[in-house]
């Protein structure tokens, strides 16, 4: 399984977490594979033997590459003249930092679950270790993975609104609407300090809201105003957050995220509006993007390969009509790593280390503000306070 160059043409991957009950593992396997780029080879998939042993057999792994933490399976891997070359990372949020470390410093390309760390402090140390590595770094943001996102990226870097003027984008769910959440594995820790860090909503799915503002925009957000809420009574972490947002390019914005907004199972929203035109895009429907011209007809855009720009139109793998979704939009993510493995340049839309530390500072500034009474919180101060919100919070 070699090209004439001879580069190996699977990628040879491990998985750190992702055993069995975790959803993002399955879904990171199936996107790894779908475009035959990956091969799944070695795995620390839980830190409970028996599920560990479990994951591996029913994935085909042999015992022998199921290792009982992640830093067997660096040690170990590094070993092999056939060991992995990329790590993916889908763990709780706890361990996503000292596990990425540790694997750019064993020489490994890496694939991170958001959010990248539980602090600002840790992001930036973060960002050097990969600058240092010269390793390829992935932050899962899957959304910038659709071809329409990308596509309306497009748009607006090419001056088809305007000057953009306001930005609004909506991620709301239904599923922590009722307790008790220790019933659901997937709910606990999400919402346990010790794990998710000192942001529950915010970390989960506000920070997937916040870079889809920043892609497709093309712009940074430099201050924000927010309130966190937790509609649940009882529990240590937000569930609920609004946030007012203003752009370095000028752009005003609002952000609303919530996991407990019964009746909605996985809106995520975004509407950019701009002097000339706006443009409109729904995660649920995901083939569509609408583009609204002022004082014209809306105009209904499909994914479609044929007209969409070279780069964006080979994340398309089937014709229009036929409807792709998340799990291709994860395969893009691993298919502009591999294409990047084979060039030695990922491209520069392929969410990474800056996205993830824009992340933190996101939501180190969104901690900090709703401390504040919601008062006007830059992202970007070397503020002692503003950067150490997040440890200073787990540790009190």
């Amino acid at each position: 399984m070699t090209t004439t160059n001879n580069t190996p043409r699977r990628l040879r991957l491990a998985m750190i977490g992702g055993g069995q009950g975790a959803f993002i593992g399955g879904v990171h396997r199936m996107a790894a594979r779908l475009d035959d780029r990956f091969e799944l080879v070695a795995g620390a998939f839980s830190s409970q033997t028996e599920r560990n042993l479990a994951t591996a057999n029913e994935l085909g792994i042999d015992e022998q590459r199921c290792y009982a933490d992640y830093a067997a399976l660096l040690a170990g891997e590094a070993a092999r003249e056939d060991g992995a070359q990329v790590v993916a990372i889908v763990t709780p949020n706890h361990l996503h930092y000292p596990a990425a470390l540790a694997s750019l410093e064993a020489g490994f390309h890496v694939v991170c679950e958001k959010p990248m760390t539980l602090s600002v402090e840790e992001a930036e140390q973060l960002a050097q270790a990969a600058e240092k590595s010269a390793r390829h770094f992935v932050l899962m943001h899957n959304y910038a993975g659709y071809p329409l996102v990308q596509h309306a990226r497009e748009l607006i870097a090419e001056g088809a609104l305007g000057q953009l003027r306001h930005v609004q984008v909506e991620y709301i769910q239904e599923w922590l609407s009722e307790p008790p959440e220790a019933d659901n594995r997937q709910a606990a820790w999400r919402l346990d300090p010790t794990q998710a860090g000192a942001a529950g909503c915010l970390g989960d799915i506000g920070v997937h809201a916040f870079q889809l503002a920043q892609f497709i925009s093309c712009q940074r957000v430099s201050e924000v105003s927010a309130e966190l809420v937790t509609a649940v009574p009882g529990r240590a972490l937000d569930d609920n957050v609004q946030a007012l947002l203003r752009f370095n390019g000028g752009a005003r914005g609002m952000l609303w995220a919530s996991q407990t907004a019964a009746g909605y199972e996985n809106a995520l929203t975004i509407r950019v509006i701009g002097e000339k035109a706006s443009l409109q895009w729904a995660q649920e429907q995901p083939n569509e993007l609408w583009l609204k011209p002022l004082n014209g007809p809306s105009q209904r855009l499909t994914r479609r390969d044929d007209w969409l720009s070279a780069g964006i139109g080979q994340g398309v793998r089937v014709p229009g009509g036929h409807p792709e979704g998340y799990i291709e939009a994860f395969a893009n993510l691993y298919q502009a790593l591999a294409d990047g493995h084979m060039s030695g340049e990922c491209p520069a839309w392929l969410p990474g280390i800056d996205d993830g530390v824009d992340g933190m500072r996101f939501i180190a500034a969104a901690i900090t503000s709703s401390q504040a009474a919601s008062a006007w919180t830059p992202l970007h101060s070397t503020n002692d306070t503003v950067r150490k919100t997040l440890q200073r919070t787990l540790y009190e």
